[in-house]
């Protein structure tokens, strides 16, 4: 049924939304803008930080400014690159082995709101660095989730790359995702989805097509056989 696996990265690979989060919020501070942890992850987890900012900017003067945008997206990059040398983040448990057992049979690739140098510092020296052949980040797509746009660009990417006859489609592609606003990009984009609590609660994950408690013992195979059952 699947021949690729498109994962998210922040909160189902890295585990780094929280330093993402004060990050960005002592840069949307600095140009007079709040964001609390609660509207983060009540309303804005999953968009890429250029959605986000443009919302909260429009909300607050009518319009978004693009030179103050790129003023403030620029900052916040800049802050994470200070942070991450001393503090790379950790994969989450089960994602290694998760990713080494889907990679023997099914293409894989990254589609994500972060930087490139964010998902390149994260996954450098781990022993899942070159297993994607296909990594999306937003310096790719300037269209956050939840449009399809990413998920739709990444797939004609993993279609370009080493073109495997027949085309991959998008009924053929899995996703793996942990909030509502990745969910609901990947739906549109017309691919299945799995989504993990990591970031969000169950409950709130309910429009995917399947939740797991998290990928650390996860079976793939047991997995599959829940999508082609339906």
């Amino acid at each position: 049924m699947f021949r690729a696996i498109i994962f998210d990265f922040n909160g189902v690979i890295a585990d780094d939304e929280t330093p993402h989060l004060l990050c960005f919020q002592q840069a949307l501070e600095e140009q007079g803008l709040s964001m609390t942890q609660e509207e983060y992850y009540g309303r804005y987890l999953g968009m890429d930080e250029r959605t986000c900012a443009t919302a909260l900017l429009s909300q607050r003067d009518g319009h978004c400014d693009r030179r103050l945008l790129e003023t403030l997206i620029e900052r916040k990059a800049e802050l994470f690159r200070k942070h991450t040398p001393s503090h790379q983040p950790l994969l989450f448990p089960g994602v290694i082995e998760f990713v080494k057992q889907a990679g023997t049979k099914y293409r894989l690739a990254i589609a994500s709101g972060a930087r490139r140098e964010q998902i390149n510092a994260a996954l450098c020296n781990t022993p899942i660095e070159q297993d994607f052949s296909v990594i999306v980040s937003a310096d790719d797509c300037t269209t956050g989730k939840p449009d399809s746009a990413i998920y739709s660009h990444t797939l004609k990417l993993l279609n370009a790359k080493e073109p495997r006859p027949p085309l991959i489609t998008v009924a053929e592609c899995l996703v793996v995702e942990d909030s509502l606003a990745g969910i609901r990009s990947a739906k549109a984009a017309g691919m299945g989805v799995l989504a993990v609590p990591t970031t969000y609660p169950i409950e709130k994950l309910s429009e995917a097509d399947l939740v797991l408690p998290a990928l650390d013992g996860a079976a793939l195979n047991r997995i599959v056989d829940h999508f082609s059952a339906k």
